[in-house]
């Protein structure tokens, strides 16, 4: 069930749209101000924030730059063209102004929710998740932000989880993603990455085979 939240302090719209979401089977979170939705964002895994931009404590243009790899569909009573530009280049994912038609409201939660999916395709090993946004591990619903160069080395070692990879070979792997490894540095961004991956699980999960090279534990 994707789980939707709504930002909203107006009660009548906002018990609106969670009445219409819900009979559409989405879970629904309520938050009422800005502060009350940070909160919410970083506690729960949320796949899709409709969010008003008129809030107590925090506005939406503040959560909006505050948010990474959730679709934010904006509904404000701001009806003017750059209002709509800038939260949009802000990193809105769309804006819809009030008042709003249900059904396209509901058809354009649709079309967000699908390619978010489509774009956040991840590679997951056990309890470890990379997103595809090359900075993003989830460890138990954790965010845990890597450098280009952790992801890369990570990337790699659960795509060839069955094997042992060669220092040479990870190296080559991973160069077309990123410029800032060699075979000196390598041990470094491994040991980085273990020590990341470890303050939320008890494994650190990369094992380095003396002489030859890198695995992650498939046991």
């Amino acid at each position: 069930m994707k789980k939707i939240l709504i930002v909203e302090d107006d009660i009548s719209i906002h018990n609106l749209i969670k009445e219409l979401l819900t009979k559409e089977n989405y879970k629904v979170l309520d938050a009422f101000s800005g502060t009350e939705a940070l909160l919410l964002i970083e506690k729960e895994t949320i796949d899709l924030i409709l969010l008003d931009l008129m809030l107590p404590g925090l506005n939406g243009e503040e959560i909006i730059k505050k948010v990474s790899n959730i679709p934010i569909i904006v509904i404000s009573a701001k009806i003017g063209i750059n209002d709509k530009v800038n939260n949009l280049l802000n990193g809105a994912t769309d804006y819809i102004t009030k008042p709003f038609n249900n059904d396209e409201l509901l058809a354009r939660i649709k079309v967000h929710l699908r390619n978010n999916q489509n774009k956040n395709n991840s590679l997951t090993f056990k309890e470890l998740k990379l997103l595809n946004d090359n900075t993003t591990l989830l460890i138990n619903n954790n965010k845990v932000k890597l450098t280009k160069t952790e992801y890369a080395i990570l990337k790699q070692l659960i795509i060839n989880s069955k094997q042992i990879i060669p220092k040479s070979k990870l190296l080559e792997l991973i160069k077309n993603d990123t410029l800032d490894c060699d075979e000196n540095s390598l041990k470094v961004h491994i040991s980085n990455l273990k020590k990341k991956i470890h303050k939320y699980s008890k494994e650190s999960y990369i094992k380095s085979i003396w002489g030859i090279g890198y695995k992650i534990y498939d046991e």
